[in-house]
């Protein structure tokens, strides 16, 4: 094992989609981090999960933001609004007047459940408000049961990365939030240091051990508003000129950023923490 950096930052997103909540310790479990996509949004037309990876039906969800308090209800705040919680009885009313679409909110996946995913390249060339092509992607092929994880239950990015990111699109803001991360990785080593990470082993603290088992394919959402923060097409641009990799060995190269992991070991961890890498 050899240590590559430190713990920087940990962020969990209580609601799919929306913006997220900086933490300052978890225990992380089989499950990622405490509270972390519990709950998402389903369109009752469609039976689909809302999700900001079709932004033409769902960016503005990332005008919103959740936070776990405790371990009660969801808080959710709404643009111009007063926030409301998840046990509210007008929950599904009020987001639904908030986006436009008759939606629910839940904490169980719909059977099967399945989101859209707009082809990334596709909405470089036309923009967010075309109608693109899309991928359907079924939720939990390798994420925990009983969440709304695309495919697992943690997402690891570097600071190394998002510096290069930053120095290959001058102007352009490489926010970590841009990239939702759960954990943001304080390294030293210049580039996209994650890349090499495939297979590898992870140790964080005293006890938690990760498995990397995939880059992470970027979608529309970095180039999106985020609350305050203006669009940024870069944000997903820069990627596809310079870090377009093979995510899994079976698939074709797209544009990558941090990397996804399962958990080996539960642990408590907390920014600080030394972050150690397997030789191979």
């Amino acid at each position: 094992m050899r240590e590559v950096g430190a713990i920087e930052e940990l962020w969990r997103y209580p609601v799919k989609s929306m913006l997220g909540q900086r933490i300052a310790q978890a225990a992380v479990t089989d499950l990622g981090l405490p509270g972390d996509r519990r709950l998402a949004l389903v369109d009752r037309e469609s039976g689909k999960v809302a999700s900001a990876k079709a932004p033409r039906l769902w960016r503005d969800l990332l005008q919103c933001s959740a936070s776990l308090e405790g371990e009660g209800a969801v808080r959710i705040s709404l643009p111009g609004a007063k926030p409301l919680w998840s046990t509210d009885a007008d929950v599904d009313e009020r987001l639904s007047g908030f986006i436009g679409r008759s939606v629910r909110l839940t904490d169980t996946p719909p059977a099967d459940a399945e989101l859209d995913r707009s082809v990334p390249d596709e909405v470089l060339r036309a923009g967010i408000d075309a109608e693109v092509a899309a991928n359907v992607v079924r939720i939990g092929s390798g994420s925990p049961a009983g969440t709304f994880v695309d495919f697992a239950p943690l997402h690891v990015i570097t600071t190394s990365t998002l510096d290069r990111i930053a120095e290959l699109s001058p102007g352009s803001e490489a926010e970590a939030r841009r990239y939702r991360p759960n954990l943001v990785i304080r390294t030293s080593t210049p580039g996209f240091v994650e890349n090499g990470w495939f297979g590898r082993e992870v140790r964080i603290g005293a006890d938690l051990r990760l498995k990397v088992i995939a880059a992470t394919p970027r979608c529309a959402v970095p180039t999106l508003a985020h609350g305050e923060s203006p669009r940024d097409v870069m944000a997903l641009r820069t990627l596809a000129e310079h870090n377009r990799v093979v995510p899994l060995p079976e698939l074709a190269p797209e544009p990558c950023a941090g990397v996804y992991a399962r958990v080996m070991t539960p642990g408590q961890i907390k920014p600080g923490d030394k972050v150690l890498v397997s030789a191979d």
